[in-house]
This record gives C-alpha cells, sequence and structure tokens, in this order.
C-alpha cells in the first residue's frame, strides 16, 4: 500500500445535500483547501441565492474560486479549468489536500477527465442575434436548435436558461470554423488529456426528502436576506433574469419585483426550479457511476463514513479514471 503521490478529493450531488458543510469537515481533519465547483458561487454579489459558504465555513478551512467575477463578466469552463489546474499543485506544495466541491458536473468531470477545451472568445453580435431571436420567436427555439446539433447538451441545459444556451450555440458556431472539427459542444468529454487520480465521495438521499431540504434551504435564505440581495443586484444595474442571474431564485424574485408575480409565488417557483436543478445534477452524478462512493447525506455518521473513505484513500492510491 503507498500513498497516492497526487491526492485529491472531490465532493458532488445535488444542491442542498450538504456537500459544503461535508467539505469543511473533511478539510479541518485532513489538512484540505476546498476548490469550488459551483459555476454560481464564482460571482461577487451573489451569496444568499447561491448558499455561497459562510464567513464561519470559510474560517475553518480555507476556499478557493469564490467571488472572483461580477455577474456580468464571462465565466467559462475552459476559465474554471484554468485556474482549478492551476490551484491544484499549489495546494499539494502547502501539504494540503485539494478538495473540488460543488454540483456543476460539466465543472468537475471537464476537471477529473482532463477534458481538453477549446478557448472559444465571447462573440457579441452572435450573442445579441440569437438574443433577438429569443425576444420574437421564444427562448424554446434557440433550445431546439441546440437539441438538433447537440441533443446530449440541450438535455442539460434548462431552456429557460437562455445565456447558456447562447453560449453552447456559440461554441457549437466556432468549432464549426475552419480548423476546428465540427463536433457538438458535448463532444468536448470526448476531447480528453490525462485524466485525474481521484477520490470521489457523493451525497444523495431520497428524492421527496432532498425536495423537502431544498423548499427548507429556500424559506432559510428568504429570511437571510434572499429578496433584499435581489433588490441590491438590480440597484446595481445587472439584468435580473440574465446571465448567472436567471438561476434559481434570482429570475423569480426578479420577476416579484417587477410586479410580475406576488412573493408567495416567487418563492414557490424558486423551490420548484431547484427541483428541476437537482434532477439534472443528477444527469451529472448518477447513482450508478462506479467511480462515485455514495453516502446518505441523512445518515447521522456521514461524516465519519466519509472521513473513513479519505484515509483509507490516503493510504494507498486508488484506479485511474477511465
Amino acid at each position: 500500500m503507498h500513498p497516492p503521490a497526487n491526492p485529491l478529493l472531490a465532493i458532488v450531488g445535488p444542491t442542498a445535500a450538504g456537500k459544503t458543510r461535508l467539505a469543511v469537515a473533511l478539510g479541518q481533519r485532513f489538512g484540505g483547501e476546498i476548490i469550488n465547483a459551483d459555476s454560481r458561487q464564482v460571482y461577487q454579489h451573489m451569496d444568499v441565492g447561491t448558499a455561497k459558504p459562510t464567513s464561519l465555513e470559510r474560517s475553518r478551512a480555507p476556499h478557493h474560486l469564490l467571488d472572483i467575477a461580477q455577474p456580468d463578466d464571462p465565466f467559462s469552463l475552459g476559465t474554471f479549468l484554468a485556474l482549478a489546474r492551476g490551484l491544484i499543485p499549489e495546494i499539494r506544495q502547502r501539504g494540503h489536500l485539494p478538495i473540488l466541491a460543488g454540483g456543476t458536473g460539466q465543472y468537475v468531470w471537464a476537471l477529473l477527465e482532463g477534458w481538453q477545451v477549446p478557448v472559444v472568445p465571447p462573440d457579441p453580435e452572435f450573442r445579441a442575434g440569437k438574443l433577438r431571436e429569443a425576444e420574437a420567436q421564444g427562448g424554446d427555439t434557440l433550445h431546439a436548435e441546440l437539441r438538433a446539433i447537440d441533443p446530449q447538451r440541450a438535455a442539460e441545459l434548462d431552456p429557460r436558461n437562455l445565456r447558456r444556451v447562447i453560449r453552447a450555440l456559440e461554441i457549437h458556431r466556432f468549432t464549426s470554423s475552419p480548423g476546428f472539427t465540427g463536433n457538438p459542444p458535448s463532444t468536448l468529454a470526448q476531447d480528453r488529456g490525462e485524466p485525474v487520480t481521484a477520490l470521489i465521495l457523493g451525497l444523495t438521499m431520497e428524492r421527496a426528502s432532498l425536495y423537502q431540504r431544498i423548499d427548507d434551504r429556500v424559506d432559510q435564505m428568504m429570511e437571510q436576506g434572499f429578496l433584499e440581495e435581489v433588490e441590491k443586484l438590480a440597484g446595481m444595474g445587472y439584468r435580473i433574469g440574465q446571465g448567472p442571474l436567471a438561476s434559481p431564485g434570482y429570475r423569480e424574485l426578479g420577476q416579484h419585483l417587477e410586479g410580475e408575480l406576488s412573493l408567495e409565488e416567487a418563492v414557490q417557483r424558486t423551490k420548484y426550479q431547484t427541483h428541476r436543478l437537482a434532477r439534472r445534477q443528477y444527469t451529472w452524478f448518477k447513482p450508478a457511476d462506479p467511480r462515485i462512493r455514495w453516502l446518505n447525506a441523512q445518515d447521522p455518521n456521514v461524516d465519519e463514513q466519509a472521513a473513513q473513505l479519505v484515509e483509507d484513500y490516503l493510504r494507498s492510491a486508488p484506479p485511474v479514471i477511465q
């Protein structure tokens, strides 16, 4: 038995399963530094609605890739990979354990499977044209266009998230130009470098219990000032319902502020949209995936179970992800 030369721990699963709490507990126990793999927590001013780690949690274990972009800044998978791939060896050099934690499946698997993502620059003219199409014909038209060229990527995206649908179409257009393969965005997963050896822990629970936990957390977010956060972002000039501010809760509370929904309706729709998000996350983190060591998030001994798996992992190198 030999310890892995380049240890890496990943904690994955659906929203509200307790990934942050477990990452902090294991970070304290094993000298870990946490790398955020949530595509919304990279943005400043979006604290309550993204369930960003609290100041207390951040004081208990170092965190990285939080609050590094403005809500209207472009932040892509390629940006995440470049930053995360730079951080991991730095953390190891400090003698610490890198802990990747978050529910954005594309970020997690792109890093662990060694995806080689082309740097696709933003095309403002193309994006503006697609937004005009969406305004004239409805956002479902763009999602249908994506589904025709890349059904796998379309299935991963909420049709209401125009920013990501347009980005997928933008990537396809760019990679269809001379010098590229013309393959759809979902085939980025097939263009791989060296995979990364890691212990992957997944948190899950029975679906009805997860939905109840989501609902309770949304209620807690409202008590913590989620509506006030959305009001502040709108006051700063950000377009609620666009880009990262199309995430569950931000769009719905923005509609409430515009008089389109009552507060009760906005909160209920936020819960429903977060349920949908959890279902999409399970398409990335499949219960039958043998690479993931699944743990019941409701088990009172889940922390000890996770710690035992980490101890075993640090004593002997696991197989490389294929």
